[in-house]
């Protein structure tokens, strides 16, 4: 049971088991009947070469709420109450799991993997990459220094002056690998568990680069994302490893091919019915946008799209479509996308709304909600109980 040891040289450990005192020991006994209980539900077998496999509907829940109890409650309170929706993806920015060099805070995958396994969900997460706010931690410090050139980039929208985020100076080796550490990190605690569904990788949109990308710099930024995974892929031989896919659309087939070698899945971070470049068909001149990519390779390796916030509002990026219903979303995911995951992004405003879609007789009439189910052909075999 290597993954799931208490006590590892290079896991930053909870509070409550470093500060052993009188009272918290009880606590810690206690946490120790509980993880027991779930953790050696029988885990994967060292040799095993099937994939973990439950395709379906699962929550996306915004970062910011990971530990937030009173939201959290209320998520548990859901999952458990709606069969159709299989567990949940979280969201966790690199900066929040690597404190140092090799030194990691699992805890919080740690508490939400407990939790979901004790009530038979299961859990995704995605480490993020690039972020969306210029104050989010992306990075560990120690990415800031000369060997990584400060480790991440700005970048605005187009016409904007503002910095939006940053995203990883991928293109840098030393970068690379330490992306690679920690993808290797992850799949040692966590590819046998049975309940850790899938692992995945934000956007390739890479954002309009304040100090603009050279053509070599943006080349070697693909390469080297090829290249992480793949050696997720050898660190997760049991689990689910997603790439989300958008633009640029010149990079597009080059990424899709290797997801394809190497037995990944392919996600997106919208379910837009109406965008036109991420519907693109392709021509002589221009390449396919990421959308034609999911139809043509369903049933070859899994796709995964993600509802966020903006598909709720429009059915185009530029906001030039019309609101959808959740419905529409669902058809166009299920039917046009050929999705065997959706995930959608549990926001109050619209949790209702889905909440009532996910019970109808299409979603709970199968396992998979309704989604395509069969396990892929990239897969040596799929694991299912």
């Amino acid at each position: 049971m290597k993954p799931y040891n208490l006590i590892k040289s290079n896991i930053i450990l909870p509070i409550a088991f470093r500060r052993v005192n009188a009272i918290s020991i009880a606590a810690f006994l206690f946490a120790i009947g509980m993880i027991a209980a779930s953790v050696h539900a029988a885990p994967i077998p060292p040799g095993t070469t099937g994939i973990k496999w439950h395709p379906g509907h699962y929550y996306t829940i915004q970062n910011w709420a990971n530990d937030d109890p009173i939201y959290m409650a209320q998520v548990y309170k859901e999952l458990e109450a709606t069969p159709a929706l299989r567990g949940m993806q979280m969201r966790y920015l690199w900066g929040w799991i690597e404190k140092s060099p090799g030194v990691y805070d699992f805890s919080s995958i740690d508490k939400h993997l407990e939790k979901l396994t004790a009530i038979g969900k299961r859990l995704v997460i995605q480490v993020q990459t690039k972020s969306f706010d210029a104050d989010w931690k992306l990075i560990p410090d120690y990415l800031k220094a000369p060997k990584y050139e400060g480790g991440a980039f700005a970048f605005n929208n187009w016409g904007s002056t503002t910095i939006d985020g940053h995203n990883i100076k991928l293109w840098n080796p030393y970068v690379r690998n330490r992306l690679v550490a920690l993808f290797k990190a992850l799949g040692e605690r966590y590819n046998s568990h049975p309940n850790f569904e899938g692992i995945g990788m934000i956007e390739t949109a890479m954002g309009q680069a304040v100090t603009p990308l050279t053509a070599a710099q943006s080349d070697e930024w693909f390469n080297n994302l090829v290249i992480v995974q793949q050696k997720a892929r050898t660190f997760f031989p049991n689990t689910m490893t997603i790439q989300e896919i958008n633009y640029p659309r010149q990079y597009l087939k080059q990424l899709t091919t290797a997801m394809v070698e190497m037995g990944g899945a392919l996600g997106c971070p919208d379910i837009y019915p109406d965008e036109p470049d991420l519907k693109f068909p392709g021509n002589p001149y221009s390449p396919q946008g990421a959308y034609p990519y999911f139809s043509q390779l369903s049933g070859v390796v899994p796709i995964a799209p993600t509802v966020e916030k903006v598909n709720y509002l429009n059915t185009r990026g530029d906001k030039l479509g019309h609101v959808p219903t959740i419905q529409e979303l669902l058809i166009f995911g299920r039917d046009e996308l050929k999705s065997n995951y959706i995930f959608w992004q549990r926001l109050p405003e619209y949790v209702d709304q889905v909440l009532e879609v996910m019970s109808w007789k299409r979603q709970t009439g199968t396992p998979s909600g309704g989604l395509r189910a069969a396990c892929p052909s990239v897969y040596p075999s799929c694991i299912t109980d």
